[in-house]
């Protein structure tokens, strides 16, 4: 099977211009195919606060109501992505910047607003892996954000974590798969305040002993959780660092069955 890398970059280095366009090259020079999502909801938030629009977070995940949804469409699927196409573009790496309503990337349906209405957010239903086929056939790099749709011309609010391990699963069918997550820590750290603290192999096991112990950050636990789906889905190796592990071997965290 080919391989594929699939890397989900988090918000915070999205707004760090020097850093995100370092990673932009090295993510440019990853042989063979890939394909980038993206978040931006400290971007988001910012936003919102700005206009006295209230945020709302619970165990890591966002309430989104009509107005969020608003600010959260215009960015992800807006600036932040096409910022990211385009300076791929300038690095000679073809890239198309996608939400899950185009080329219905992502069909989800609206969670349940029982026992928490997140409001118009939405779980994936079904990933278009013959689009996302064609087009990484083709040479061109899909660049996703985190939002899905309906089906029915409805625009909803996905987690990007949770976008990059359905997605890696999905194509797990066609491809051995690297799934990474990079944010600006270099992993999963036992102290969220201290570099050095960083644990470098959680296995499913290992991780339910630290919910227990309530021992890691509740930020965390969405990212942790689709790790573990996306393995049990077939994906062959699932790690969270820094930017850097796409480049080469810095200490990171493997996420393990």
């Amino acid at each position: 099977m080919d391989k594929l890398h699939i890397v989900k970059v988090g918000g915070n280095v999205i707004e760090n211009k020097k850093i995100i366009q370092s990673f932009l090259v090295d993510f440019s020079k990853l042989r063979g195919h890939k394909i980038l999502v993206h978040g931006g909801g400290k971007e988001a938030s910012k936003i919102s606060q700005k206009l006295g629009i209230l945020v709302q977070m619970i165990n890591g995940r966002r309430i989104t109501d009509a107005a969020n949804l608003e600010i959260i469409t215009m960015l992800y699927a807006g600036k932040i992505n096409k910022n990211i196409v385009g300076q791929l573009q300038a690095i000679q790496c073809n890239a198309l910047g996608l939400s899950g309503a185009d080329g219905n990337s992502f069909l989800a349906k609206k969670r349940s607003p029982k026992p928490i209405d997140f409001g118009f957010v939405g779980d994936v239903t079904k990933v278009n892996t013959s689009f996302f086929k064609i087009l990484i056939d083709q040479g061109i790099t899909p660049v996703c954000c985190a939002i899905s749709h309906d089906g029915a011309g409805q625009l909803l609010n996905t987690n990007a974590d949770t976008i990059a391990a359905t997605l890696a699963g999905s194509m797990a069918t066609e491809f051995e798969v690297t799934l990474s997550y990079c944010f600006e820590k270099n992993g999963v750290l036992e102290d969220i305040e201290d570099e050095s603290s960083l644990i470098p192999k959680i296995d499913l096991k290992t991780y339910k002993s630290m919910i227990k112990k309530g021992s890691i950050h509740s930020g965390m636990l969405p990212k942790m959780e689709n790790c573990f789906n996306a393995l049990r889905k077939g994906v062959n190796q699932v790690r969270i660092g820094s930017p850097k592990i796409i480049k080469k071997y810095v200490p990171h965290t493997k996420i393990e069955l």
